[in-house]
């Protein structure tokens, strides 16, 4: 009965998960493709992408824990079967998120004024600033797409999410081509024609999300309250307190990463180059596994809202043990790859043999980077993002940067001695919100409490 129940609980989780991996892994590959292109026009184009990327990322990130907001708390009504509830929390979420995304662009366009100050070589930032600008005002569609998208995920609704990301980033990869290049009759626009295409696709990826959901049947029963006369202060304070942490608990970690590819770009364009390679393939990996992460808190919040709680203790360590065995299959395949796979990024010697060491650093945190996502998944679901986002703070920022820059500047252990201080950094998360859910999943069954 016990390995019919866990049987069951993959299949479930299964189901949630892979679409959303799928698309997940559609965004990445949409940059590594970027990647791959620029890095074909030499080491300062690529290290430009690499700080565009990386700056762009801290805000965007924050942008996007603020849009996760929404989703346990449609999981939660889900499972009680609150349809009109739904549509209140949708049409609020959309009133923060369009504000969210206007304001995340105006701090990108804030900080892309101070980039010279940031230590980088002045080719690198005359390069980088323009790329940013263009990919910041694309933070406007995102957030409209997330709304939808996090909406429907709550609602058990994953694929049409992952056929829209699919058709929008199959455009991308050739708009970008196009325009880095200028062929089929478009301008050579190099890294800015990356930039536009970013933009016009995650438009479309907005446009097509919201035509989905107000004019599907399966949501006609949920948008009831889907009305502007819905917009209330309480609703929209019930959001923002479930997204501001999750907010933090992504930009402590993006911006940790951030902060590293600056600290490689003090070394030389190089080593950032380097850098955005090993990043790049890594990310890859952890957007599959967020999106395991992803299902793990649908069905945990589902759980939740029935008062099950041993489904919800049984949910999360299912999702715990497809994320190790997920990670553990892609740590053997980086190993194997740590040499061919940079090959397809450029030939310069010297950034190929920095890129093949990160990539075996990569591989070790592979299981922490797994285990700290579906982590904070199955905690989102339960609706605990304060403790974990401390948890967040304090591993990468009291522990991890200081000793990225110890490593890599005191003791002159370079590249190697950054990306081994954000190992550990994740390593310590990991643990630690492994221990939380433990700890509150085994209360909720004891007390048979919800909260």
């Amino acid at each position: 009965m016990l390995l019919e129940s866990r049987k069951i609980h993959f299949k479930k989780t299964f189901l949630l998960a892979y679409p959303v991996i799928i698309s997940q892994v559609g965004h990445v590959v949409v940059n590594i493709t970027d990647s791959v292109l620029i890095g074909h026009l030499g080491p300062v184009k690529l290290a430009a992408c690499s700080l565009g990327i990386s700056v762009f990322a801290v805000l965007m990130v924050f942008g996007i824990g603020i849009a996760y907001g929404l989703t346990p708390h449609i999981s939660r009504e889900f499972g009680a079967n609150n349809k009109d509830v739904c549509g209140k929390y949708l049409v609020n979420s959309l009133v923060i998120n369009c504000i969210t995304g206007i304001v995340v662009f105006l701090g990108i366009y804030a900080l892309s004024t101070q980039m010279s100050k940031f230590g980088q070589a002045p080719e690198v930032v005359t390069e980088a600033l323009p790329f940013l600008r263009i990919i910041g005002f694309s933070m406007v569609p995102l957030m409209l797409f997330l709304t939808f998208k996090q909406f429907a995920e709550g609602l058990n609704f994953t694929r049409q999410a992952m056929i829209i990301t699919l058709i929008a980033d199959g455009f991308n990869i050739f708009l970008t081509y196009g325009l880095i290049n200028g062929v089929w009759g478009l301008p050579r626009m190099e890294l800015k024609g990356a930039g536009i295409a970013n933009l016009i696709s995650r438009s479309l990826m907005a446009i097509l999300m919201i035509t989905y959901v107000l004019r599907s049947k399966n949501f006609k029963p949920y948008l009831h309250q889907a009305k502007v006369k819905f917009i209330e202060w309480k609703t929209s304070m019930e959001l923002i307190n479930y997204g501001i942490p999750m907010a933090f608990q992504y930009l402590f970690e993006v911006g940790a990463f951030a902060l590293a590819a600056l600290m490689m770009g003090m070394l030389g364009p190089n080593y950032q180059s380097a850098h955005q390679i090993a990043i790049s393939i890594a990310s890859a990996t952890y957007m599959a596994a967020s999106g395991i992460g992803a299902a793990t808190s649908v069905r945990v919040g589902n759980a939740l809202g029935e008062g099950n709680f041993k489904q919800l203790r049984r949910a999360g360590m299912t999702g715990y043990v497809m994320v190790l065995g997920f990670m553990g299959v892609m740590a053997l395949v980086m190993i194997l790859g740590r040499v061919s796979f940079p090959l397809f990024y450029m030939k310069n010697a010297e950034v190929l043999e920095i890129a093949s060491g990160l990539m075996i650093i990569a591989a070790f945190f592979q299981l922490s980077d797994g285990t700290q996502v579906v982590g904070l998944g199955a905690l989102r679901g339960m609706g605990d993002v304060k403790m974990p986002t401390l948890v967040t703070f304090v591993a990468y920022w009291i522990i991890s940067i200081p000793l990225a820059y110890y490593l890599g500047f005191t003791l002159k252990m370079g590249g190697m001695g950054i990306w081994i201080a954000l190992s550990l950094g994740l390593t310590i998360s990991a643990v630690m919100l492994f221990w939380r859910f433990q700890k509150l999943s085994k209360k909720h069954i004891k007390l048979g409490i919800r909260n």
